[in-house]
Protein backbone atom coordinates (compact mmCIF):
# COMPACT_ATOMS: atom_id res chain seq x y z
CA UNK A 1 0.00 0.00 0.00
CA UNK A 2 1.18 3.43 -0.73
CA UNK A 3 1.33 6.21 1.79
CA UNK A 4 -1.33 8.15 -0.21
CA UNK A 5 -4.10 5.67 0.68
CA UNK A 6 -3.48 5.45 4.42
CA UNK A 7 -5.91 7.07 6.87
CA UNK A 8 -5.04 8.61 10.18
CA UNK A 9 -6.74 7.21 13.24
CA UNK A 10 -9.02 10.28 13.38
CA UNK A 11 -10.01 9.98 9.70
CA UNK A 12 -10.67 6.24 10.15
CA UNK A 13 -12.94 6.89 13.17
CA UNK A 14 -14.85 9.59 11.32
CA UNK A 15 -15.28 7.42 8.19
CA UNK A 16 -16.42 4.46 10.34
CA UNK A 17 -19.01 6.58 12.11
CA UNK A 18 -20.33 7.92 8.81
CA UNK A 19 -20.64 4.39 7.41
CA UNK A 20 -22.59 3.24 10.48
CA UNK A 21 -24.93 6.22 10.32
CA UNK A 22 -25.49 5.99 6.57
CA UNK A 23 -28.47 3.66 7.00
CA UNK A 24 -29.97 5.39 10.03
CA UNK A 25 -32.99 7.67 9.67
CA UNK A 26 -33.25 10.40 12.24
CA UNK A 27 -36.74 11.73 12.93
CA UNK A 28 -37.36 14.94 14.83
CA UNK A 29 -40.87 15.58 16.06
CA UNK A 30 -42.40 18.44 17.99
CA UNK A 31 -43.45 18.03 21.56
CA UNK A 32 -46.98 19.07 22.30
CA UNK A 33 -50.26 19.27 20.53
CA UNK A 34 -51.30 21.51 17.68
CA UNK A 35 -54.63 22.24 19.34
CA UNK A 36 -54.97 24.44 22.45
CA UNK A 37 -56.20 22.86 25.69
CA UNK A 38 -59.97 22.78 26.02
CA UNK A 39 -60.07 23.64 29.72
CA UNK A 40 -58.05 26.13 31.73
CA UNK A 41 -55.35 25.00 34.06
CA UNK A 42 -57.10 24.40 37.35
CA UNK A 43 -56.05 25.92 40.62
CA UNK A 44 -53.91 23.45 42.51
CA UNK A 45 -55.52 24.29 45.84
CA UNK A 46 -58.87 25.25 47.29
CA UNK A 47 -59.81 28.94 47.26
CA UNK A 48 -61.98 30.51 49.93
CA UNK A 49 -63.94 33.68 49.32
CA UNK A 50 -64.63 36.38 51.87
CA UNK A 51 -68.30 36.74 52.83
CA UNK A 52 -69.48 40.24 53.73
CA UNK A 53 -71.06 40.99 57.09
CA UNK A 54 -74.67 42.03 56.50
CA UNK A 55 -77.62 42.05 58.91
CA UNK A 56 -75.05 41.83 61.74
CA UNK A 57 -73.69 38.41 60.75
CA UNK A 58 -71.65 36.55 58.16
CA UNK A 59 -71.58 33.01 56.77
CA UNK A 60 -69.06 30.29 55.95
CA UNK A 61 -68.98 27.86 53.05
CA UNK A 62 -67.53 30.07 50.32
CA UNK A 63 -64.80 27.57 49.45
CA UNK A 64 -64.17 26.28 45.94
CA UNK A 65 -62.27 23.00 46.03
CA UNK A 66 -59.49 22.08 43.63
CA UNK A 67 -61.74 19.26 42.36
CA UNK A 68 -64.45 21.78 41.49
CA UNK A 69 -61.93 23.83 39.51
CA UNK A 70 -60.82 20.67 37.70
CA UNK A 71 -64.38 19.62 36.83
CA UNK A 72 -64.86 22.81 34.83
CA UNK A 73 -68.61 23.06 35.50
CA UNK A 74 -70.71 25.82 37.04
CA UNK A 75 -71.14 25.35 40.79
CA UNK A 76 -73.43 26.55 43.56
CA UNK A 77 -71.97 27.16 47.01
CA UNK A 78 -74.20 27.05 50.09
CA UNK A 79 -73.31 29.67 52.67
CA UNK A 80 -73.98 28.41 56.18
CA UNK A 81 -72.77 29.44 59.60
CA UNK A 82 -74.13 30.50 62.93
CA UNK A 83 -77.24 32.07 61.40
CA UNK A 84 -80.49 30.09 61.23
CA UNK A 85 -80.71 30.46 57.45
CA UNK A 86 -78.54 29.85 54.40
CA UNK A 87 -77.69 31.68 51.20
CA UNK A 88 -76.37 30.34 47.90
CA UNK A 89 -73.92 31.74 45.39
CA UNK A 90 -73.71 30.38 41.84
CA UNK A 91 -70.46 30.63 39.88
CA UNK A 92 -70.29 30.02 36.13
CA UNK A 93 -67.48 28.14 34.44
CA UNK A 94 -66.13 31.47 33.15
CA UNK A 95 -66.09 32.89 36.69
CA UNK A 96 -64.29 29.78 37.97
CA UNK A 97 -61.69 30.27 35.24
CA UNK A 98 -61.19 33.88 36.34
CA UNK A 99 -60.88 32.90 40.01
CA UNK A 100 -58.45 30.12 39.12
CA UNK A 101 -56.32 32.65 37.24
CA UNK A 102 -56.27 34.99 40.25
CA UNK A 103 -58.77 37.54 38.95
CA UNK A 104 -60.99 39.14 41.56
CA UNK A 105 -64.64 38.04 41.27
CA UNK A 106 -67.51 39.33 43.42
CA UNK A 107 -70.92 37.67 43.56
CA UNK A 108 -74.09 38.55 45.44
CA UNK A 109 -75.78 35.71 47.29
CA UNK A 110 -79.44 34.84 47.16
CA UNK A 111 -81.78 36.99 49.25
CA UNK A 112 -82.76 35.06 52.36
CA UNK A 113 -84.18 36.59 55.55
CA UNK A 114 -84.50 39.93 53.71
CA UNK A 115 -80.80 40.40 53.01
CA UNK A 116 -77.94 39.27 50.79
CA UNK A 117 -74.19 38.86 51.24
CA UNK A 118 -71.36 39.68 48.85
CA UNK A 119 -68.76 36.97 48.35
CA UNK A 120 -65.36 38.10 47.09
CA UNK A 121 -62.77 35.76 45.58
CA UNK A 122 -59.28 37.20 45.03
Amino acid sequence: MSEDNLLTRREFTLESALVMLAGVAITITGCGSDSPPTTPTPASTDKTGTVSTDANHTHTGATITAAQFTAGNAITLTLTGQATHTHTVTLSQAELTQISAGTRVQKTSTNDNNHTHTVTFN
